[in-house]
C-alpha cells in the first residue's frame, strides 16, 4: 500500500511576507540572546547579581525561554493572518482517499 502526500500543497502568496517576518524576528530574537552572551562574556559578575532571591543568570535565562514563546505566537498569528487563514484552522485542504 503505497502512501502519498497527506495534503494537497498549493501556492503560498504569503510567502515572501512570511519569510521577511521570519527573519526579522530572528534577529530581534538574536540581539536579545546577543546580550546575554555580552554580559556573561564582558562582566559575568553581573550575573550574580540578585533580583527577588533569584539571580540575574536564572531571570535572564527564563526570559530567554518566556521571549521565545512570545514572540512564536504572534509570528504565527501574523502568518496565518496573511495567508487568509485563522489561526487554528488547516492551512491546507485534505485529500481524499478513495474508498477501501
Amino acid at each position: 500500500m503505497g502512501h502519498g502526500p497527506a495534503v494537497k500543497l498549493g501556492k503560498d502568496n504569503a510567502s515572501a511576507y512570511k519569510t521577511r517576518l521570519g527573519v526579522q524576528m530572528f534577529i530581534f530574537y538574536t540581539l536579545f540572546y546577543a546580550g546575554f552572551m555580552l554580559i556573561n562574556t564582558v562582566k559575568p559578575s553581573l550575573m550574580e547579581m540578585t533580583i527577588g532571591g533569584v539571580n540575574l543568570a536564572i531571570i535572564y535565562g527564563l526570559g530567554l525561554i518566556f521571549f521565545a514563546f512570545v514572540l512564536a505566537y504572534p509570528l504565527a498569528y501574523a502568518m496565518a493572518f496573511k495567508a487568509g487563514k485563522h489561526v487554528g484552522d488547516c492551512a491546507v485542504e485534505p485529500l481524499e482517499h478513495p474508498a477501501e
